[in-house]
């Protein structure tokens, strides 16, 4: 059996080097928006670091900027529901 040492998790998923990974993702996202997709980087931290890429919603919804972003650094693009 695997026992997680919960506090152990905590200090790792919250540790520099886990917050500049995960950021560095986010920014390799963002990267690929084009400028006038208004598209930009929050990190934040919660119970581990974390961060969002944000573009409009009328954005997402007419070009699929944040879809085809994601896509081209190799993440995996699925339909909803499919």
């Amino acid at each position: 059996m695997v026992r997680l040492n919960h506090a152990t998790m905590r200090k790792l998923l919250t540790s520099p080097g886990v917050v500049r990974m995960v950021n560095a993702a986010a920014d390799a996202i963002a990267g690929q928006l084009d400028e006038d997709d208004d598209g930009f980087v929050e990190s934040y931290t919660t119970d581990r670091g974390a961060a969002a890429v944000l573009v409009p919603a009328e954005v997402q919804a007419r070009d699929g900027a944040l879809t085809r972003a994601a896509a081209a650094v190799g993440l995996p693009v699925v339909q909803a529901g499919g």
